[in-house]
């Protein structure tokens, strides 16, 4: 373990881990464009119950949310661990501990499977905690829940490990990706990192309603902006078919550093979701998931309490 804990730093000490190739030493006490450091931090690991059907099943995914972020949307819906505008929530955990977590899912809570959510600036030690885990008797699919704006050189160190992978679509348009998320290149790396996660996993597959292998693509559609999910729809359609899966989603909460934006402050109205499902039919789409009913509520956005991670004085007891 000690080996591959000191194989992963090597990545932070110069990090050009994700798009944003900061160059911070991670290793060195400073933190990268991510908001932080070479240690690992985690939210909440437990199962989650609203994500899409063939992910959450009767049993639940086995959800680690991540703390920090590369990307760092200013309308955020997991800000207080993102760290947009937040101090960031979470626990630091070794890898052995995170393999311990991934095993604990599957053995005690019986989880679907392995959610990894937003652990891009995390590949090395991820990848490193997934090689322990699936050693000492991991077997259910592992889903890797991204928010599209990856490194695909870096996504190569899943190669193996990851069995789903579950990336965002934010933006077709630059303009967009900038004022949002200051990633200009946002576009151009989600198609990159789209196109080696499906080289990685061929067309999605499924046992007995489960994803077990696979590309599902998200879009959370915006306030005002059914245009640019529209385009996004059509270029996944024509670059891939049916062999991916698209989920659109309305689900968008405004939060409170969004409430006076003219256009993020407020809800995706009925009209414009039902334009975007209309679009996505017209052009073809036959295998993806969409949300119903009133679904933009608080109740999606987890409780950040640590459940499900090992407490610091727990941490100072394992080698």
């Amino acid at each position: 373990m000690e080996d591959r804990t000191a194989w992963a730093e090597q990545y932070m000490k110069n990090c050009r881990i994700c798009p944003r190739e900061c160059g911070v030493d991670r290793t060195g006490g400073r933190t990268g464009r991510c908001g932080v450091g070479s240690a690992v931090l985690i939210a909440r690991a437990a199962l989650h119950y609203w994500e899409e059907p063939c992910i959450s099943g009767k049993a639940g995914s086995g959800a680690v949310f991540f703390t920090g972020c590369s990307l760092g949307c200013v309308y955020c819906q997991n800000a207080r661990i993102s760290g947009v505008g937040h101090e960031m929530l979470g626990r630091e955990v070794t890898i052995r501990q995170l393999a311990d977590i991934f095993l604990r899912l599957q053995d005690e809570q019986h989880a679907a499977n392995i959610n990894l959510v937003t652990a891009a600036h995390y590949i090395p030690q991820t990848a490193a905690a997934l090689l322990s885990a699936k050693e000492r008797g991991l077997r259910i699919p592992v889903i890797y829940n991204s928010s599209g704006y990856e490194k695909a050189e870096s996504l190569r160190m899943l190669e193996g490990l990851a069995d789903v992978y579950l990336p965002d679509f934010k933006y077709i348009d630059p303009d967009l990706a900038f004022h949002y998320s200051h990633a200009r290149d946002y576009p151009e790396r989600a198609r990159e990192a789209l196109s080696e996660m499906f080289r990685q996993t061929g067309p999605v597959q499924f046992s007995e309603g489960m994803v077990t292998r696979g590309v599902i693509v998200r879009h959370l559609l915006l306030p005002g902006h059914v245009k640019d999910a529209k385009a996004i729809v059509k270029e996944l359609h024509d670059r891939y078919g049916d062999a991916v899966y698209i989920s659109l989603m309305n689900q968008y909460t405004p939060m409170e550093a969004m409430r006076n934006d003219p256009l993020l402050g407020r809800k995706v109205t009925a009209r414009e979701y039902r334009r975007l499902i209309e679009y996505a039919i017209e052009t073809g789409v036959e295998n993806g998931f969409i949300q119903e009913g009133a679904t933009a509520e608080e109740s999606f956005i987890p409780s950040w309490n640590g459940e499900g991670v090992p407490a610091a004085e727990e941490n100072n007891k394992v080698p």
